[in-house]
């Protein structure tokens, strides 16, 4: 099996940021994307995303089959919020693994919460989603989007083995359009997905992110 590349590896941290200075756009202006809910934060950051990684995710519904769409759980996520959620993910796995040293504690909550100086989602070009169809209904994909590794007893690895063709082939569905589109799939997440930020520029041997962490956005009015 590929070594998966987790966000703590210290590549990641070392890739070069050459911001393009792209404001976030607000998902809610308009209906080419179904939005989800669930994850939704006071002031409505988890609607938003860079424009660049906005019209790649648009371009990317067109590939999907007829009566196929995205459903968009999170885009932008505020440091804070990234740190809160690191801190707390660790925390549990520190009760779990008592005598891990810290590094490794890093190294295994980094599988499911990044941390937050390098996070995808605080630049604003990442993206959490799975596919529905045209009245909303989710398919099956194996997991519920943001399972844990424990939870889900490893199948929310995007290549997991251990769920039904079904949700395979809807993985397959899932990538395939995201890809063709310029996204990169984080690995121990079938669900995320991002663009122009530090781990899309490890992977794709871009010679530099174009997002940094993002300004939040000004109004969600």
């Amino acid at each position: 099996m590929t070594d998966i590349i987790t966000l703590s590896d210290p590549r990641v941290a070392a890739t070069a940021v050459a911001e393009c200075g792209e404001p976030l756009v607000d998902l809610r202006d308009g209906d080419r994307l179904r939005l989800d809910h669930r994850q939704a934060d006071d002031d409505g950051s988890f609607a938003h995303l860079r424009p660049g990684a906005l019209e790649r995710l648009v371009r990317a519904q067109e590939l999907l089959p007829a009566r196929v769409r995205f459903l968009v759980v999170e885009g932008y996520r505020p440091p804070d919020l990234q740190r809160r959620y690191f801190e707390q993910y660790a925390a549990t796995l520190r009760r779990a693994h008592p005598d891990a040293p810290p590094e490794r504690i890093r190294e295994l909550a980094s599988a499911y919460i990044s941390p937050p100086e390098v996070a995808p989602h605080v630049s604003g070009g990442a993206v959490d989603l799975t596919l529905c169809d045209a009245d909303g209904r989710e398919l099956p994909l194996g997991t519920e989007v943001n399972a844990t590794p424990e939870e889900s007893e490893g199948a929310c690895r995007t290549a997991a083995t251990g769920i039904t063709a079904e949700a395979r082939e809807n993985r397959a569905l899932l990538g395939r359009a995201l890809s063709a589109a310029g996204f990169v799939n984080y690995p121990t997440e079938w669900w995320h997905w991002s663009y122009g930020d530090r781990y899309w520029a490890l992977l794709t041997r871009a010679p530099a992110a174009r997002y940094g962490p993002a300004a939040p956005p000004l109004s969600t009015d």
